[in-house]
């Protein structure tokens, strides 16, 4: 049972690197069997294509990226400081991406992973909304803030993150992603420790 598990995390772990590397249309199941060094009688003993890989993969870096954002908001810290801290998360998630990847999930390349990847992106977006709900219930969110604005902007974010032009202005996904991201959470005045 081990040595199939090892393959199916091989396969695994050599796409997500591909993919990374060159984006999801350009790396072929050839490639990724190669690379990983199993057959494709293996690879579709887990996967029906390549569709239900990426699927995969981004299922597994949801719950991964679930379980630390988490843990952050567990903690017993102010909640500027569990905002500090997941800013600091996405960035090493997004650190490797290439922007071909970022392109295909963002600009509807495949539209079976893009329709995933936003039904993934609505239910994050739940959750980071029930965890402000709370900060603010707790006064730690400005009380006169409606929820609904950050869900709308938080949308808003969403859908500028997959703008051609916004992310033909930076060099890669990594700096859209964070632009955007700090920008939802300071605005555009320096903060203080600058």
């Amino acid at each position: 049972m081990q040595k199939i598990i090892n393959k199916q995390n091989q396969i695994t772990a050599t796409a997500q690197s591909l993919f990374w590397k060159y984006g999801m249309r350009r790396v072929s199941i050839e490639e990724i069997c190669r690379e990983a060094k199993v057959s494709k009688m293996t690879f579709y003993k887990f996967f029906k294509n390549k569709v239900d890989l990426v699927k995969y993969i981004l299922d597994k870096i949801t719950n991964e990226s679930t379980e630390t954002y988490q843990a952050i908001m567990n903690q017993d810290i102010p909640f500027y400081k569990k905002v500090i801290q997941t800013i600091d998360m996405k960035l090493k998630s997004v650190d490797q991406i290439s922007p071909e990847f970022y392109a295909d999930l963002h600009q509807k390349a495949v539209p079976e992973i893009s329709e995933h990847f936003h039904n993934i992106s609505h239910k994050v977006l739940e959750m980071i909304v029930n965890d402000y709900k709370k900060a603010q219930e707790e006064g730690e969110i400005r009380s006169d803030l409606k929820l609904e604005f950050i869900i709308y902007q938080l949308n808003k974010i969403f859908e500028m993150a997959g703008d051609p032009k916004l992310i033909a202005m930076y060099k890669t996904p990594k700096d859209v992603i964070m632009e955007l991201t700090r920008f939802f959470f300071y605005g555009i005045l320096p903060r203080e420790n600058e």
